[in-house]
Formats: C-alpha cells, structure tokens, sequence
C-alpha cells in the first residue's frame, strides 16, 4: 500500500509539473484578449469630480444619515476588514466639523472655503460629477446636491471650488452647477442610442467617499424600466453611494450614462446598477443652462401597461401601446375625444411600445405643438389631434370620495360578479355616461382583483349601459376566450382580462 501510495504520488506529481505549460499559454492569450483600461482612464479621468454638500446645522446636532442599519462603528469596521484602512476622512477646516455623509453616503472632509461662524457646515453627502465644458460647468444627479446648502467639486488635482446650482431636475434626476474656473479638462459626449448589450463600461466615481475609483463591467440591458421617467442603461459595473452622478464610459472614452441607482438589500452593490441614458440627460442639462428649469409638454393623461391578456383580449395584434386610465377634464386629451381604455398606439407617427414611452415622446415635445394620437378603441384604430400644453408642477389626484349606495345584493354570474344600475345623480357627479357598478365579486373576479364598488364601463368592445344588458351580454360569453372588462375604480380606469366560467345548468 505504501509502495502504490508514493507511486500515486509521483505520477501524480509528474503530471501536475507537466499541467502549466498548458494552462499557461491559454491564460495568456486570454489574458491579451481582455479590455484594458488604463489609457482610457488617462484619458477621462481628469474630468471626474467629487461632489461634496453640506448643510447649516447647530452646534448640538449630531452626525446622521448613514444607511439603514448602520452606524459610524459599523462603517468603520467595514473598512478595518475588508479594505484595512480607517474609514476614510479628509483633512477637516475649522468651519467643517468632523461629520457625515447622506443620501450619497461615504466620508469626506472640510473645505479651505468653508467659512467659520457659529452655525458650522455638517457634511450632508458625497457624490459625483463630470466637467460638460471647460469654463466649469459640471453634471450629475439630482439626489446628489438636492437639499444642499453649499456644494464644493474637487478636481483630480485636489482644488476645490464653492459651486453655483444652476438647475435641477427631478424627475430625470440630472443637475447642473458651476465652478469658477477656466481651461477645465472635459468630457466627451457619447451616443447612448448606439450603446450594445454586452459591451465594456467603465465608471468613475467616488463611492463611499473614495474619490476617483474606477470599476468596469459590460452592459447587461438597455431600455430598462423601473418605473421612472426614463428608461435605463443597466450594467453589472460596481456603482455604490458616492457613485451616483459620476460618468458611465464607453470604450472610446465616451460617457454615455449618469451612474444614479442601484438595486440593492442592504445599501451596497449587489450586481446591478442603472445608469441615465446620456442624450436624455443633455437635453435636460441644456434646458438647465439656458433657462434654469426644464419645460415639458403634457396631454393630461393617467396610463397603464397593456399585457397580453389584454391585447388578446381586444384584437390587438400585440401587446404594445399605452392604456389610458383616467383623462383630466378640459385638458389636452380630453379636448381631443380621448376616453378612458383607449390604448394609445402612436405620437406623431412614432410606435408607442410600452407605456413609458408615452410620456417620453410627449414631454419632449414644445408645448403648443399641434400633434396626432393614434388611438385603439372597439377593434377600430382613429388618429387625433391634440395641442400639446405644458407640464405642470405634479399633483396628486384626488379620489374620489363619494361612495356608492348599496343596494341589494344579487346572484353572480358566469364572470363571478353581481351589479347594479347607478343612481342617475351619482352618474352625473361620477362625470360617467354608462355603466354598471359591482355589488359583490367572488371566484376567478375576486382572483383578478375585481372587487364591490367597481365600475363596468365595457365588456370587450360593448358598452355597458345597465345591470339587466350586463346580465344578458355576460350569458352569451365564450367560457373558452378571455374577455376585457374596462374597470373603473376611483380615478382611474383600466382593462382587467377575465376569462367566464362555464354557466351552471
């Protein structure tokens, strides 16, 4: 056993002695394929700043607005381990008490300009910009500098200036300020239309306060909506607070994003990190410079997604366009003859794909631009014309509040529910022409979410004008095909796809 043991062994070791040569020859022609980065950071990374606020506190305040669930031991401890380095802190001026950061979070210091009185600067957070033009005008994200007292840029050469905000812009989440300088490194301005999935990417940034790190990664989708005004460029390139604001480079050296969200558990990067689209933010950061605000158009519409379901449900040939589910009386779409569950298929021509399109194509049109809506209703589409307005400051539409008499309950029908006719009077304070209000909901109209206080406008492309019609139109359904009821709950209306139960004998 012995003998065969150390023989195992020594075959074992001749040809582990032998493996390397292999391996070695195939890493490094890996090695030469791989992206390097070193002339591109050359390059841009001179006109990468760090963006620090600050804020008038008292004497007594205390530091604040770290992370949920973290305090100042827990950060230090975080850098101790896992980076060996105290948490890091600049050279603090006597007008900057040793403070915190927020929102953005990560250490950061004083400033040589942060003047001395008796309601000292508490650092509120830390971000990240880049230079748009030599004479000092400098971008990054609205969050970064929202609710700033004093905002200082550090260049890569350590000056630090006192900033002007020249403009901010929420729901796009892009700002603008401006230093006092001349001969300033700039950035190139990319095409983010030209951005592929799978492509190489570089950020710079200063996350948790350690100013100029590079990290890079590919882009791992574009278009990405997570709600918001714009739709983002996503990548895998590690983004966390302090990142925010910073440039998302190509590898021509372009910036084609503003790094601004992550998605994350716990506050830090988890794997995936989003990115504005780059022609959206200049054109906001143009409206900024020239007028300080950014002017919008609107037609006064409330929208929803349109699945499949529901264009399965209506004819559509796919699950495309934007769902209107309420329309502001007396506004732009109102006074075009939009109606609630009309699907809006095209603006100008151009093809509304998904619902967050709509709302681009429209707010970037100048308000009092006459425009053509192509719209789906009843199986027919119908192009018309609206005049565009200008968008208003948002405000939140109000339920509403009266509630509807509850009459006597009655047996449900193959759709699961059981309605009444609506009392003259409430139609009219409703604002409605037709329809039929639910009384109860039970089965496959509970599951979809139907439930008592709903309005029936329509089912499938047939108007509902009394309790006794729905009834009736409900007993001839297909128990083998979906069908759309326009469901109007509140404010808002919208297509709830339900498929009949098969009528009881």
């Amino acid at each position: 056993m012995t003998t065969f043991s150390v023989r195992k062994f020594l075959a074992t070791a001749m040809v582990a002695a032998c493996l390397p040569l292999v391996p070695h020859t195939a890493s490094a022609a890996s090695a030469a394929n791989l992206p390097d980065f070193t002339d591109l950071v050359d390059k841009v990374g001179p006109a990468v700043v760090n963006i620090r606020t600050t804020t008038r506190v008292s004497s007594g305040t205390t530091r604040g607005g770290l992370p949920p669930g973290m305090d100042d031991g827990d950060m230090s401890e975080f850098f101790r381990r896992f980076f060996g380095i105290p948490l890091p802190q600049s050279p603090q001026s006597p007008g900057a008490p040793h403070g915190g950061d927020n929102g953005d979070n990560g250490g950061s210091g004083g400033s040589q300009d942060a003047p001395d009185n008796s309601d000292p600067e508490q650092n509120s957070g830390v971000g990240s910009g880049f230079i748009l033009s030599a004479d000092g005008y400098v971008m990054t994200n609205a969050h970064v500098v929202d609710d700033a007292d004093t905002i200082y840029v550090t260049l890569t050469d350590k000056r630090e200036f006192k900033a002007k905000l020249i403009g901010v812009d929420d729901r796009t989440d892009v700002a603008v300020v401006k230093i006092s300088a001349a001969n300033l490194p700039t950035i190139t301005i990319g095409d983010s239309n030209k951005v592929r999935v799978g492509e190489w990417v570089v950020a710079i940034g200063s996350p948790f306060g350690l100013e100029n790190t590079v990290t890079a990664g590919i882009v791992s989708a574009k278009g990405r909506d997570t709600g918001d005004y714009l739709p983002f460029i996503q990548t895998d390139v590690a983004v966390n607070p302090g990142n925010s604001g910073g440039p998302l480079i190509n590898m021509q050296g372009e910036v084609i994003g503003i790094n601004s969200q992550i998605y994350s558990r716990t506050g830090g990067f988890m794997g995936i990190s989003f990115a504005i689209p780059i022609d959206e933010a200049m054109r906001v950061a143009d409206q900024l410079k020239s007028s300080g605000k950014v002017v919008r158009g609107r037609i006064a519409v409330a929208i929803g997604e349109v699945t499949k379901d529901v264009a399965d449900s209506l004819g559509l040939p796919k699950a495309q366009g934007a769902l209107v589910s309420s329309v502001e009386p007396g506004g732009p779409a109102d006074k075009a003859g939009v109606q609630p569950g009309d699907i809006i298929l095209k603006f100008n021509g151009h093809s509304v794909d998904t619902a967050t399109d709509l709302p681009r194509m429209v707010g970037d049109t100048k308000p009092g631009t006459k425009s053509t809506i192509t719209i789906w209703r009843k199986g027919q589409t119908r192009d018309l014309p609206v005049t565009i307005a200008e968008m208003q400051p948002d405000k939140t539409a109000k339920a509403d509040q009266q509630k509807p008499q509850a009459p006597k309950q009655r047996a449900t029908n193959v759709l699961g529910v059981a309605v009444s006719d609506i009392p003259a009077d409430q139609m009219k304070a409703l604002k409605l022409h037709n329809g039929v209000q639910i009384d109860a909901a039970d089965g496959q109209a509970a599951r979809v979410g139907l439930q008592k206080g709903d309005i029936i406008l329509r089912v499938g492309d047939t108007d509902i004008t009394s309790a006794k019609q729905f009834d009736e139109l409900s007993s001839h359904l297909d128990p083998q095909k979906m069908v759309a009821l326009l469901v109007r709950r509140g404010d808002n209306t919208q297509f709830v796809p339900i498929r009949p139960r098969s009528a009881q004998k």
